[in-house]
């Protein structure tokens, strides 16, 4: 075991290529039919090419990773193995300008998470929340989406988990309001990081993006340059639809980051890439189950080597 291979790291790559089975095993079965040891030609890259554009790695980026395979080897026989270490290789490149971790560097450090209902965004909450109380961090939780009672419920009980005080209010209170207390709070009792949930009722466009925007000006009444970073969690599951998420929030708020939820449940695990090559948002953490530990910072190359269902690197 090299000093990089720790069990801990192997046992997090373990989880994170199971979860992303049901994605690479469209892939490698695909690519398997496709290249017995056959030579590569356009017949087989047009092949390779539906295949990635199915697994919703979008189409730029498979006709990316496909003119790259022909320079390389047209003409060649080549093996299904090789393919997918070739496209492993290429898809660690396009992700690794974005596998960026969520480094706290004020304090206390205001992160707004931001997301549709539905998104996996309470529970990322609370995954960041127990895990930066791992590191002996103090954090504090704002229950901010004041509407939905569950949400609120939910926090509470991941704070609870983890020894994290959650700030709430009143059923339908003011949100701005009470990430405004919240903030207070985290001053006062010397906090290190203070996450802020938010609603995400994006039926009601208009409506959330006013109430978004009000406490972004709320939270620089009292530190002009919060909130330091603005997370958008996007369910995996939604595929090609994240793009438009994507879009949307970032015209709201100013999107600083993503948190990709559920990649366990789909087989369009490959959106995490086709993501990373048109907005260039930094992936700060993906999610690959229920547990606080299925959460973790995004490493470009075991995303990838998972997404082709390769073995880590030695």
């Amino acid at each position: 075991m090299t000093d990089t291979e720790t069990p801990e790291k192997r046992g997090w790559f373990r989880r994170l290529k199971d979860g992303l089975a049901r994605t690479s095993s469209r892939i490698a079965e695909g690519i398997g039919a496709i290249f017995t040891k056959r030579k590569l030609d356009d017949a087989t890259l047009e092949e390779l090419e539906t295949l990635l554009i199915q697994a919703d790695l979008g189409v730029e980026t498979a006709e990316q990773l496909v003119a790259g395979l022909r320079r390389e080897r047209f003409g060649q026989e080549v093996s299904a193995e090789e393919v997918r270490e070739h496209l492993a290789r290429e898809i660690a490149k396009i992700l690794a300008p974005v596998a960026r971790p969520l480094v706290p560097a004020s304090r206390p450090h205001v992160v707004l998470v931001v997301g549709v209902n539905g998104s996996g965004k309470t529970t990322t909450i609370g995954k960041l929340a127990k895990n930066w109380r791992a590191e002996g961090k103090r954090v504090i939780i704002a229950a901010g989406d004041t509407f939905r009672a569950a949400a609120v419920e939910q926090l509470q009980v991941w704070g609870e988990r983890a020894g994290v005080p959650v700030v709430s209010g009143a059923p339908g209170a003011d949100a701005a309001g009470l990430a405004f207390d919240a903030l207070t709070k985290a001053r006062t009792d010397g906090a290190d990081i203070l996450i802020i949930d938010t609603a995400g009722r994006l039926q009601n466009k208009a409506g959330l993006m006013e109430e978004l925007r009000k406490v972004v000006r709320v939270l620089k009444k009292l530190d002009p340059a919060a909130p330091h970073d603005c997370v958008l969690v996007l369910d995996a599951t939604v595929g090609q639809n994240a793009h438009q998420q994507v879009e949307i929030f970032g015209d709201m708020i100013g999107v600083t980051g993503l948190a990709m939820t559920k990649l366990d449940g789909t087989a369009k695990g490959g959106v995490v890439v086709a993501l990373a090559e048109r907005f260039g948002l930094p992936v700060y953490a993906v999610g690959v189950g229920e547990g606080a530990d299925d959460l973790r910072s995004f490493d470009a190359t075991s995303f990838a080597r998972g997404l082709m269902g390769l073995e880590a690197m030695k």
